[in-house]
């Protein structure tokens, strides 16, 4: 597949960035690696992931791949976590998932922009992930009355300096992004925004910088049109973000085929 440097980084990572925010919705632990395999295989270099994804699953399965491809780079989060923690069994996490359909609150993510909460997720992640360092280390969908920034700029960059964290930044709706990189611009090294076709709202943050990571086309697409045209939305995905990564993701390994050609459509 074909690959771009993130502009403001020297990461070079693949047109498509595979997000496992859905990977758990695969039954079994071994399925779902069998899955990120073949992501790989078919030439994604990038993973998305958070403690949140499969509350904490996602992570662990990230892991035994990641392992056998220390060229893959990952993103992780912190901000949003897991109602009852990270370290759930499968079954309970299936349990409190079916009941969160009817209850909402049983699955509903936990907010804590505190430091403290932040420093020890960043550890248990990489724990998770089985690597001592994060290529890029996001704030999950910060709002700006509850992110200290100097405190957090501090941070992050001490985590730099410790090896810990290649690069930083936010992912998140850009109406609630862009106060933070008012304010505090450091804090967007890296941007990961919601986009879609019609609407372009990453456009109220990606002003005067190049798009960097974008994500949300197929489902925003599938919300507004009767039928939905996967091959030609992300088609027009690439268009739009022409300097960056676009994220996609799947649960059927059959469909990971079909990402690496409109990648190499889109650079002809």
């Amino acid at each position: 597949m074909r690959a771009i440097q993130l502009p403001a980084t020297d990461l070079k990572i693949s047109r498509f960035v595979f997000g496992t925010s859905g990977l758990f919705n695969v039954r079994g632990s071994d399925r779902r690696e069998a899955l990120l395999e073949e992501a790989v295989a078919q030439g994604f270099t990038h993973f998305d992931t958070a403690p949140y994804y499969g509350f904490g699953h996602a992570e662990r399965d990230l892991a035994p791949v990641l392992r056998r491809h220390p060229d893959v780079t990952v993103t992780t989060k912190v901000g949003l976590y897991s109602p009852g923690g990270e370290a759930q069994p499968a079954w309970q996490v299936f349990a409190r998932k079916a009941a969160g359909r009817v209850l909402h609150p049983i699955s509903k993510p936990a907010l804590d922009f505190g430091l403290q909460r932040a420093k020890m997720s960043l550890l248990d992640s990489l724990e998770r992930l089985g690597r001592e360092h994060i290529d890029l280390l996001l704030l999950h969908e910060p709002q700006a009355d509850l992110v200290q920034t100097d405190e957090w700029l501090r941070w992050l960059e001490d985590c730099r300096t410790e090896g810990k964290v290649r690069y930083f930044g936010m992912a998140g709706m850009p109406l609630d992004v862009a106060p933070l990189v008012e304010q505090a611009p450091a804090l967007g090294e890296v941007l990961q925004l919601a986009d879609s076709l019609d609407q372009h709202e990453a456009d109220a943050v990606f002003t005067t910088q190049p798009m960097q990571i974008t994500y949300g086309y197929v489902s925003a697409a599938a919300t507004r049109a009767r039928s939905l045209n996967v091959t030609g939305v992300l088609t027009k995905a690439l268009q739009r973000n022409r300097s960056g990564a676009v994220i996609v993701s799947t649960t059927r390994p059959e469909r990971l085929a079909q990402y690496a050609p409109i990648a190499d459509r889109d650079e002809a």
